[in-house]
């Protein structure tokens, strides 16, 4: 029977690596997969020769599939897309990632997607694709090909559809239409933005690090003046779909309403410039964070690559238009919902446009000495903190005498405005401002809409046209246009100047009355309230302790984790969780086995509230966990990676998730979980974005050790840690239990758990097959063979 299991090793996932075996830790089929290195020529003159780190997905469940290049962001990698790849390939697509020349393994200098680089690179990647057995072709050297990325990936699906007619459908996302525009609006220079693309990846040997020459030098001359020049703009045109030939393949264009960097109007250039079909969707998230929508959006995806690739009949594309909105509050989970509103033709930025009249005379502004100090809209890489509360509100600012503000009467209906609002202003000498519109209650509190500011150069007259936005301002509020002579993102003139600006015309406000959105689900209460009111009445019958006992256990109290008849079956029909039951006391740490598809990932989802058992339930501490069950407040957990802000230090980001949570700062334990994590003070205080994967990691295991929660889940806690920080890391976990707490580990290495682990669960096929103490399990023998043996007997 061992032998079998061994020879049958890489169809159940269990690989040799480092001396142990692997497995990998996922419940469905698995994803074969080949790391290559794909040589291009390339150059104005095709005369240099790189090497690019890719990885290849063989499709499942079929000889032949389209194929899907996934590209990564700007500072990513091939592994930034290795999620995403494993799904589609279990769709049954051949999936290509690749590092971008200059970033991960790739060799090469970073050109900024220019068609002389990285768009030769990616039309020889199709080449590549196309002697794959695994990829389908329309013909010689023309295989089925879509493509997708966000941001920088993004920018090189559209540019390669540009250059590349066998680009056969895209998706890009939250990317650029003219690269000099979104770097250098309006001749003002973005320098935020622009400094952490230039300086972020700089590895200290040269001031330009991995760039281009020609690039970096073109940065560091308009960074030092603060003024772009004509070569700088015509330098990033070059990487521009402004300028390449129209995209005619299909294009689902993804773009975000939280996005500083790259705001609605590239799509919308974008989308009036493409030949082909086109599908525009906003949505709540972008460079600045809010709600990513990660589950719809690669949804959308999927069904566009399904339909244009597969040529699959009954897929409901995305109408021509969609803009997700934030609903209300869930009653089933507590969380805000999100709803699509539609359209099935795209209305552009500035439709069905009514004026509003403005109040505000002329007014003098201000310039100061240097531009400092500045006003504030958007902070790239802090936007996501609008959500967390009071310190949204610390990141909009206007300082006093610098800025020219007029409003509209209050509103006598709600008015939704989608598009660009624009308006005309007239000034006495030539003015670098900042307009942003602003949403006034009527108390007199005014919210700064999407945390956006548009730069534009005034010279006597001119338009103004401030950013697009998909916006609801309820009736009786009014519409504030405040124009700044300084923004904390952008250069500034840096002499002092006064200048006299008044508007000479109303606010022109658009729409897109042709949208509509599902109507919003009734409160729980509408349905609800009769039942709730006959079960009022019924409990007053019943014993206080009978109507508690299905939310509190007590005889379970101090049980930190109990687990009976867990089942979960998804809607193809296959059953991840099988009747899985065990309980974990206080003071153990719990190893959790199993090969690849069997349900340990499902169940560790299941212990956090994350998804819904079919059967059986789960408590901690006594408590039934559900989504947003109060007792998750006692679990901390490390699963399926972290979401770091990148250009924040660690500690930064360890103290911004900490007050995310409403917890007091003092209940943080901050420094006994950083000791934990053996971090040193000089990496905490440096931005995320520079750390290795194994630095990432044990910041990782820091927040989620912050608090000291009673019990701790950890998913593949030593990835990416040397040998002497995987034995540091097990001493750790070995003091966290020994302190009274309880610790779950979900590991691949074997010989880890054996040596730190009390307790092991191991699952096969979605059951448990072995429950007990490792010493009793083992009883003499490696971990190793006693797993194969018991997982081969079932095999």
């Amino acid at each position: 029977m061992r032998g079998r299991w061994v020879a049958g090793a890489a169809a159940v996932g269990v690989l040799a690596a480092g001396g142990g075996f692997v497995l990998l830790s996922d419940d469905e089929p698995p994803v074969r997969r080949e790391a290559v290195r794909v040589e291009v020529v390339d150059g104005p003159k095709d005369d240099q020769k790189v090497a690019l780190d890719a990885t290849f997905y063989k499709p499942v469940g079929v000889e032949k599939a389209p194929a899907v290049m996934l590209a990564h962001g700007f500072g990513g990698s091939k592994e930034s897309q290795a999620g995403a790849a494993v799904k589609l390939a279990r769709q049954g697509y051949a999936v290509l990632t690749w590092s971008a020349r200059g970033f991960g393994r790739s060799e090469g200098e970073i050109a900024l997607n220019s068609p002389d680089y990285e768009v030769k690179d990616t039309r020889q990647l199709i080449d590549w694709l196309a002697e794959r057995p695994e990829v389908r072709l329309d013909g010689t050297g023309d295989p089925r090909v879509g493509m997708a990325g966000p941001s920088y990936g993004g920018a090189i699906s559209l540019l390669t559809a540009a250059y590349d007619g066998r680009v056969d459908a895209i998706v890009p996302s939250i990317t650029w239409h003219d690269l000099s525009q979104s770097l250098m609006p309006q001749g003002v220079f973005k320098k935020l933005w622009a400094g952490l693309f230039f300086t972020g990846e700089s590895d200290g040997s040269t001031a330009c690090g991995r760039f281009l020459p020609a690039v970096c030098e073109m940065y560091q001359e308009v960074a030092r003046t603060g003024r772009p020049t004509d070569e700088a703009r015509d330098l990033l045109r070059e990487s521009s779909p402004a300028i390449a030939p129209p995209v005619r393949a299909p294009m689902l264009l993804i773009q975000g309403q939280s996005d500083s960097l790259f705001p609605l109007d590239q799509a919308d250039h974008n989308a009036r410039a493409a030949k082909g079909p086109v599908s525009v969707v906003w949505y709540q998230g972008g460079h600045d964070g809010g709600e990513q929508e990660t589950e719809r959006l690669a949804g959308l995806t999927s069904d566009w690559f399904d339909h244009y690739l597969n040529n699959e009949k009954g897929i409901t594309l995305p109408p021509a238009f969609t803009v997700t909105r934030a609903g209300g509050v869930d009653s089933r989970n507590g969380r805000q919902s999100v709803v699509a509103a539609t359209a099935d033709a795209y209305p552009g930025l500035e439709n069905a446009t009514r004026e509003l009249p403005l109040e505000g005379g002329q007014q003098a502004v201000q310039n100061p000495a240097g531009g400092v100090p500045a006003s504030i809209s958007a902070l790239p890489g802090l936007g996501a903190l609008s959500s967390l509360g009071s310190l949204g509100g610390a990141f909009s600012l206007d300082m006093s005498g610098q800025n020219a503000s007029f409003t509209t009467e209050p509103l006598d209906t709600a008015l939704r405005v989608t598009g660009s609002p624009a308006l005309r202003v007239k000034t006495d000498r030539e003015a670098t401002l900042f307009a942003k519109l602003y949403d006034v209650s009527p108390d007199g509190r005014a919210a700064l809409a999407r945390r956006l500011a548009a730069p534009v150069k005034i010279d006597g007259e001119g338009d103004v046209v401030l950013p697009a936005l998909d916006y609801e301002f309820s009736r009786g509020h009014r519409l504030r246009v405040v124009l700044s002579t300084t923004d904390y993102g952008f250069s500034s003139p840096a002499e002092p100047l006064t200048y006299e600006i008044s508007a000479v015309s109303g606010l022109s406000v658009p729409s897109a009355p042709s949208l509509s959105a599902p109507a919003p689900r009734p409160p729980v209460w509408v349905w609800i309230a009769p039942a709730v009111a006959l079960a009022v009445a019924a409990g007053l019958l019943v014993p206080r302790r009978r109507r508690r006992q299905d939310d509190f256990d007590e005889a379970s109290a101090e049980v930190p984790l109990r687990i009976e008849g867990l089942t979960k079956t998804y809607r193809n029909g296959y059953k991840a969780v099988d009747d899985v039951s065990f309980r974990v006391e206080k003071g153990q740490v719990l190893g959790l086995l199993g090969p690849n598809g069997a349900g340990k990932t499902t169940t560790l989802r299941m212990l956090m509230g994350l998804i819904h058992p079919d059967g059986g339930e789960i408590r901690i501490f006594g408590h039934r966990v559900g989504p947003g069950a109060p007792v998750l407040a006692r679990l901390g957990s490390f699963v399926e990676g972290p979401g770091f802000l990148p250009h924040l230090s660690g500690r930064d980001n360890l103290e911004l998730y900490w007050r995310a949570t409403g917890r007091p700062a003092g209940d943080s334990r901050m420094e006994e979980a950083l000791e934990v994590a053996a971090l040193t003070d000089e990496a905490l205080a440096r931005p995320v974005r520079t750390y290795s994967q194994g630095m990432r990691q044990r910041l990782a295991i820091a927040q989620a050790m912050l608090g000291l929660p009673d019990l701790l889940v950890l998913d593949e806690p030593t990835n990416g840690l040397d040998p002497p920080q995987i034995r540091q890391m097990r001493e750790v976990l070995v003091r966290y239990a020994e302190a009274g707490r309880t610790v779950i580990v979900s590991s691949h290495l074997l010989s880890e758990v054996e040596q730190t682990c009390d307790r092991v669960v191991v699952m096969a096929r979605g059951r448990k097959v072995a429950d007990g103490p490792v010493a009793e399990i083992v009883g003499g023998r490696g971990l190793e063979d006693v797993f194969l043996e018991i997982i081969g007997s079932r095999a």
